[in-house]
């Protein structure tokens, strides 16, 4: 069985939305699923070539001003057109560390991922208000998700 890459890029600059960066990643990691390499990428360091080789893609954002964090915009500057014939149909989901009500943050990724014509398999995961503890839970939970929906071929 070929071994498959999640990667998870996720713009993290406060300890809140490294907390949710970091239980995405150990629920991709969880030790039951084998199949699956993660790597993790904040949005600067995260390029065509790693966009390309990656299986599916875990995106992870704060919302800044009622949109994604300027780090996740240039990510998508970056690789849009290098990847736009060669991505096609790619599995996504995404979670949003939403002060408000993220909307504008689902309206951005949901524009730009239906241009790059990826494939969404979970709904976004906004994680809305004030910081509450199972929002790491629920990164967690999406994280494992996404591995051992890859792993198995679900997607």
């Amino acid at each position: 069985m070929r071994i498959k890459t999640l990667l998870i890029v996720a713009h993290a600059p406060s300890a809140n939305t490294r907390a949710l960066r970091d239980a995405a990643t150990a629920g991709a990691r969880d030790p039951a699923i084998s199949g699956v390499e993660v790597v993790v990428r904040n949005p600067f360091d995260a390029d065509v070539p790693a966009v390309r080789s990656a299986d599916a893609i875990l995106l992870g954002t704060p919302e800044n001003l009622g949109y994604m964090s300027g780090a996740l915009k240039d990510f998508f500057d970056r690789i849009y057109y290098p990847c736009l014939e060669t991505t096609q149909g790619r599995p996504f989901a995404a979670y949003i560390r939403a002060g408000h009500d993220g909307t504008g943050t689902q309206r951005a990724l949901a524009t730009i991922t239906t241009g790059l014509r990826w494939r969404q398999v979970a709904p976004p995961l906004v994680l809305r208000g004030d910081y509450q503890a199972d929002f790491a839970d629920r990164c967690r939970e999406l994280g494992m998700t996404m591995a051992a929906g890859l792993e198995s071929g679900v997607f």
